[in-house]
């Protein structure tokens, strides 16, 4: 058996995976990214990447059918139909080309990449199963990306009809009734796109609401939306298993009720877990924080000189967050100073409208025991919004009522998540109120919306 040396292994080419190589291998560190299916992990391959390429695929699409039915734009075709396979083959293409990216990246810094099922012998060992050979690599910092999976539930095992979220990105053909398990992030983007691709769809959420991880106000627009486009919406129920003849989805409501869905296929979207299992990471016997590696804020697990970063560090499951734990990891063994400590992370759903939250919600400052004060802005009363025919949604601020200081930006609306930026720059750089609304914000954009929320939460807003 070959054995190699190196001062940094890591496990896993995701995103936080192949930055912490990338960053490393810069900064002279002798480097390895062990990746045993395909550089970008699930980020690029079977997760945000090609969902967000579905997801505007299936917006055109309903814009398309929109515009055969007399749009009040004057635009007219003739009624619009859907290739899946050649959609499909162009999400492909948009994966190919960035995890090809990935790779060029990651030589160009000067990592190695070894494509293999890696297998954890100790904290300084570990031996790699590739195609053509077995290896074994010493190293002195071990670095785990391992990322993430599906959660199965014991009721609906994957296969057949059953899905994940990485078949329902790539379908051979579109179910004429689809039942999404679970009304969160996941499960609404998915179930939305699917609807406007054409199908019906249906969604069964064990809470009394959609993306319960949100407050209310925000996913209201997001409910509007979902009846108006038709989805089917069972709050408040279990799901039992598929009938005998596996083509209907056994439901019980909150009252005990059990009734049965049709379905072709059945989308289980009840989240994600740690990738903990399966390449010997329990020979380590790391300190566990629920199912994910507990790590401090250095990302350092109980073990020395072997670190945890990305999904398999816990929530919040984010390819940015993993990206910035993936830099600072590489820099700390670099030999610099740092810490994980970010003011805010953004989250986003690209569910239609989208929504986008930053920092503090005004529930959570109140947890928190801040007083604090809260102001909307509408984009209803935004330009841009109306050019867009869509004004649905707004934008919030949470600031300290006593020095101004913002602790929070949460928004609802058409293309939101591009503010996110703005949201997370402003609480990174403890910016108050008077500093945004104190800012030119350019006319006519969404980012209006912003300066706004802060003037009106000074009490002097221009526009509403």
């Amino acid at each position: 058996m070959r054995t190699l040396t190196t001062t940094l292994l890591v496990i896993g080419g995701g995103p936080a995976g192949y930055v912490a190589g990338i960053r490393a291998a810069q900064l002279g560190v002798q480097t390895i990214v062990v990746e045993g299916e395909k550089l970008g992990g699930t980020c690029l391959n079977i997760g945000c990447i090609p969902s967000k390429a579905l997801i505007h695929a299936a917006d055109e699409f309903e814009k398309a059918r929109h515009w055969a039915n007399h749009s009040p734009l004057g635009i007219q075709v003739p009624a619009a139909t859907i290739d899946i396979a050649r959609t499909v083959k162009w999400k492909e293409g948009i994966v190919q080309r960035l995890t090809g990216g990935v790779g060029v990246l990651l030589k160009r810094a000067g990592a190695q990449v070894i494509e293999g099922r890696a297998t954890i012998l100790d904290g300084k060992t570990v031996e790699v199963h590739t195609a053509q050979e077995t290896l074994r690599i010493q190293c002195q910092h071990l670095v785990i990306a391992s990322g993430s999976i599906a959660t199965e539930l014991p009721s609906l095992p994957f296969g057949g009809p059953v899905i994940s979220s990485t078949e329902a990105l790539a379908p051979t053909a579109l179910p004429k009734r689809l039942v999404v398990v679970g009304a969160g992030y996941i499960g609404l983007e998915l179930g939305i796109a699917y609807r406007k691709l054409g199908c019906e769809v249906a969604v069964v959420e064990m809470t009394d609401r959609i993306l319960p991880t949100y407050d209310e106000e925000l996913t209201r627009p997001v409910l509007a939306s979902l009846k108006k486009l038709g989805v089917v919406l069972h709050l408040r129920c279990s799901v039992e298993g598929l009938d005998e003849g596996g083509k209907a989805l056994r439901v019980r409501s909150s009252n005990a009720d059990e009734f049965a869905l049709p379905c072709d296929q059945v989308l289980v979207a009840a989240g994600r877990r740690p990738r903990t299992e399966g390449f010997g990471l329990e020979s380590l016997h790391l300190d566990i924080a629920g199912r994910a590696i507990k790590v401090d804020d250095q990302c350092r697990t109980s073990m020395r000189d072997v670190w945890a970063i990305g999904d398999v560090s816990g929530e919040p499951m984010l390819a940015h967050r993993g990206m910035a734990q993936g830099e600072m990891v590489a820099e700390i063994i670099a030999g610099h100073r740092r810490r994980f400590a970010p003011a805010a992370i953004p989250a986003i759903c690209f569910t239609d409208p989208e929504v986008v939250v930053a920092g503090l919600s005004p529930a959570q400052a109140e947890e928190a025991g801040l007083d604090c004060i809260q102001a909307a802005f509408p984009f209803s009363a935004n330009g841009r919004s109306m050019t867009l025919e869509s004004t649905e949604g707004f934008v919030r601020v949470v600031a300290r009522r006593d020095n101004h200081l913002i602790v929070g930006w949460q928004a609802v609306g058409r293309a939101v998540s591009e503010l996110a930026a703005a949201f997370s720059q402003s609480i990174e750089m403890g910016a108050r109120l008077e500093d945004v609304g104190g800012t030119i914000h350019a006319h006519p954009t969404l980012g209006e919306a912003v300066q706004e929320a802060a003037l009106r939460a000074l009490g002097r807003a221009l526009h509403v």
